[in-house]
């Protein structure tokens, strides 16, 4: 049986040092569904991470080092290698204390959008630092990046998050997976790229959500199982209100009438839900699990998480 299993890029850390402890548990969860059989692909998201890099050369670019603003494109790449291997490394000691005969590998994902998503006219998502008004006019004439007011604290750059259109390296990705290999793939959502037709493929400013990235490779590589892990054991309706009422299993249906009822936080947990029935409506008998990092395999196996089915 084959799972997509998308890790949220806050359980990873926010610094090299804490996302390398952290991923140590990480690995053993994975290689805890491994050994019961199942092929895994692993996607994971970037947020605290990209944010990280972005910041640095933002940073180093303000103070006048020569350093160059980086697109943000590449530093969705950085990241995607900084956490590739960590978690690369960690599953591979993992497999070896277990003396599991397999491979990990890392790819370097590109993800392609539609140039025409409506997200590039709403760009949302805040990245890098703070500026000053002025910083911020400056580099938005020399770079054509947008930038607004935050938090009452400064200007900040915002990218478009559109949604994935098709996985540029899905072909080898399949390939992999059946080989018997452990693959890391659309790190972060994946490097957002559009099709130039000159050139073939270029990077852009944007972040594709981890949660839409897994569900749209979940769907081209067949999977039986998206398995989204994240920081709760089952997804609730009512959360944080006396009716609070955790959720076991529901039919896309009934999903789609929580959404509609505004159940579910747009920056959390409503994107994850949306990602599941996406994935459960296109495939012909695959299931779709949110659960705790924790209980993964105790997902998998019916015992905790909430499932979505048709």
């Amino acid at each position: 049986m084959r799972i997509v299993v998308a890790l949220g890029g806050n359980a990873l850390g926010k610094t090299p040092e804490e996302q390398l402890e952290l991923v140590k548990e990480t690995a053993k969860q994975i290689v805890k569904i491994v050994e019961a059989g199942y092929e895994v692909v692993v996607v994971h998201g970037n947020g605290p991470q990209v944010g990280m890099i972005n910041l640095a050369f933002d940073s180093s670019y303000q103070n006048e080092s020569g350093t160059p603003l980086m697109p943000f494109a590449e530093c969705g790449a950085m990241s995607q290698g900084y956490i590739g291997y960590h978690l690369q490394q960690t599953i591979t000691d993992e497999l070896n204390l277990k003396k599991i005969d397999k491979e990990c590998v890392t790819i370097i994902t590109q993800v392609e959008v539609d140039p025409d998503d409506p997200a590039f006219d709403n760009p949302t998502k805040p990245v890098g630092m703070f500026y000053s008004k002025e910083q911020a006019k400056e580099i938005e004439k020399e770079k054509g990046y947008t930038f607004v007011e935050d938090a009452g604290r400064g200007y900040r750059r915002v990218v478009p998050s559109p949604k994935p259109v098709s996985i540029v390296e899905q072909d080898v990705i399949r390939q992999l997976v059946s080989d018997g290999n452990i693959v890391i793939t659309c790190g972060g959502g994946g490097i957002p790229v559009r099709v130039d037709r000159k050139d073939g493929y270029e990077g852009v400013d944007a972040v594709i959500d981890k949660d839409f990235a897994a569900c749209k490779l979940a769907k081209v590589i067949d999977a039986d199982v998206l398995l989204i892990l994240t920081a709760v054991s089952k997804v609730c309706i009512g959360f944080n209100t006396p009716e609070q009422k955790e959720l076991d299993e529901i039919t896309i249906h009934e999903a789609l009438e929580y959404v509609s009822r505004g159940e579910f936080a747009k920056g959390s947990m409503l994107p994850k839900v949306e990602a599941c029935i996406d994935f459960v409506r296109d495939s012909s008998n695959g299931i779709a699990i949110i659960s705790a990092l924790k209980d993964g395999l105790s997902a998998l196996n019916g015992k905790t998480g909430t499932r979505i089915t048709k």
